[in-house]
Order: structure tokens, then sequence, then C-alpha cells
């Protein structure tokens, strides 16, 4: 078996525990994956580095994948979020995130399963055009949308559809009112669906689609949209299926990809062995995926759901009193160790 390297960016807060949860897992589907540690956020910052150490960098770039736990970026001026600054460096414009049920998790809705794709690097949260005037009256933002950062992101959730076999792609947009921007976006994407006879394409302006997503969330399969839109509707996703802290996510560029667990570094809780892993363990079936390794990651899916859906040790979040560690032990003797 040949030896694949992943760089792993443990994070703060409960970063370390879940992700040493993660590994202890990986470990066990013994797929050859090698681990090679680097810092990021507070651990980088204590021992006198930058947020993102250049060393940090170096790794990522060496390696295809990397699995990242939360990382807070401290409040003040000079500190940008990493978040954003690794996915302007690498450029990893698609943003992808799965909204799947897990049998056990209380949750209004069953049976939901909608991916959403989100453009990462344009519109709103590019950071251009940032303006406040000097008497605090006023303040401005500008949005960017380009043809080719709507082109890739609307080609890599329609070929995404097609190679995963799901029916539907529903085109979120705001075209109605932002005529230049999401007008844009839309125009590309009825370019777009159009190389893709296989797959249906709906569009929906973005308000109905909040609201039809909380009435009749069944009737998605794919979501594809900008980059506000996406931040916002994906997290409604997750709440469709149990909260954050089942909620893994992608980020994926032309050559690499840095799987995450979305939710926060929870300070609050860090050291009190009480942290759920499972986002994280979810976003490392992610990239397993990402590698061409289906087989373990259905192993880590398919664990994930039979402890939760049998209630065997739940975290509190999941209302229930186990720890990390049980709840890891258990998946390990899912797994068959």
């Amino acid at each position: 078996m040949s030896e694949i390297p992943i760089t792993v960016i443990p994070g703060d807060g409960i970063g370390e525990e879940i992700t040493q949860a993660v590994l202890t897992v990986l470990t066990a589907l013994d797929c050859g994956l090698v681990f090679e540690e680097a810092l990021a956020g507070g651990p980088a910052l204590k021992q006198g580095l930058d947020l993102i150490p250049e060393e940090t960098l170096q790794h990522i770039e060496r390696n295809r994948g990397t699995l990242k736990g939360p990382i807070t970026t401290p409040i003040g001026k000079g500190f940008t979020s990493v978040n954003v600054s690794l996915r302007q460096h690498f450029d990893l414009f698609a943003n992808v995130r799965p909204a799947l049920s897990i049998p056990g998790a209380t949750t209004r809705y069953s049976d939901i399963d909608i991916l959403v794709v989100r453009e990462n690097m344009e519109g709103l949260y590019s950071g251009v055009g940032h303006v406040r005037s000097e008497d605090g009256e006023r303040a401005e933002l500008t949005s960017v949308v380009t043809r080719n950062g709507c082109t890739r992101i609307l080609h890599h959730a329609f070929s995404l559809a097609q190679r995963l076999g799901r029916r539907k792609v529903t085109v979120v947009h705001k075209a109605n009112i932002m005529r230049s921007t999401s007008g844009l976006f839309l125009e590309v994407a009825r370019e777009v669906a159009s190389e893709y006879a296989d797959v249906e394409c709906e569009e929906m302006i973005v308000d109905n689609c909040a609201m039809q997503l909380v009435m009749n969330p069944h009737r998605f399969d794919v979501i594809v949209t900008t980059n506000l839109f996406g931040d916002v509707l994906s997290d409604l996703c997750a709440g469709l299926v149990g909260g954050l802290g089942l909620a893994p996510g992608a980020n994926i560029g032309e050559h690499r990809g840095i799987f995450e667990a979305v939710h926060g570094s929870a300070p609050d809780i860090a050291g009190c062995n009480i942290a759920n892993p499972t986002a994280l363990l979810l976003a490392s079936a992610m990239m397993l995926d990402y590698l061409e390794m289906p087989e373990p990651a259905a192993r880590v899916r398919t664990a994930v759901r039979h402890v939760i859906g049998d209630g065997r040790i739940l975290t509190p979040d999941l209302g229930g009193d186990g720890t990390t560690d049980q709840y890891t032990q258990c998946l390990l003797e899912e797994l068959g160790h």
C-alpha cells in the first residue's frame, strides 16, 4: 500500500481534541495515510509565529489533502480570518457543504440529503472596497463577480452532480434586484447548464429558496450559489440535520483541498473531553473521497451513522453525556478494533 501524506492542522480551542479523535479513527482504517502536523492560529502565535506560518503554507502546498480543525481568529487589528486567508492564498474557489441526515440526531426532518456548493472567492466576501467615512455615518462594500469565477463554480457544481448521480441542481440568485452581479451569475449558469443535459437545472431567488428549505427541504438536491448566499444557506441546511456539530465542509481548488469542521473552536469547553468530533470525522470522509479512497470514506460514514443512530454514545450536544474519548472508542469498536 502506497503512503499518502496529508497535512493536519489541529487548530485551537477544541481543535486539538477532535483532531486527535479523528486521527485515531483514520489510523484504525489502515489506508496508508501519513499525517504531517502543521501549526496555525493560537498555537502558532504562542510560539511567536505568524497566524499562518510560512512552513504551514509549504505543508499545504506540498500535499493534496489537508485536514483542518477549528481556528479562532484573534480579535484586534491586524488579524484576518485564517479560513479566508487560506482560501485566497490557494485559490480554493469551491466550498462544498453536505447536509445529510444522521439517524439518532434530533431534528425536524429525516432523510435530508442536500449538497450546497458555494463560490468561495468573490462577491461581498472578497474584501474589495471596504470604505467607512471618517464620521462613522456611512460605510460601503464592493461586490465583484467575474465570468471566470461564475463559470468554474458552476461547472464544479454540475460536474459534481453528474459524478455523484444527483438528479438536479438549483441555481440560487437575486438577479431580479442585484442585476449586475447576480445577473451575471444567472446568465453564466444558463450557459453552463446547457452542457449538462442529463442534470435538471432550476433557478430560484434566494429568499424563496430559504423559505422552501424550511417548508420542503426534500425538493432540493444540489444547490449552487454565490459567496454570501452560500454562507447563509449552508448553515440553514446544517440546521435541518442537527446543527453545525454534524456539518463537514471542503474548500476545493484546482490542485488541493482543505477539509474542515465548519463549527467554531468552542474555547468554553476546550479540555473538558465533551467535544463532538463528528463534523471533522465527516470532513475526513470527504477528504478520503477526494483522494479517491471511497471504501474507507464509506466506512467512516457508516460507523458514525451506526454509533449515533443506535444511541450508543452521544456527546452532550446530541443530548447524551458521553465523552469525546468514549465516542471515539465506540467508533473504533464499530470499525472492528
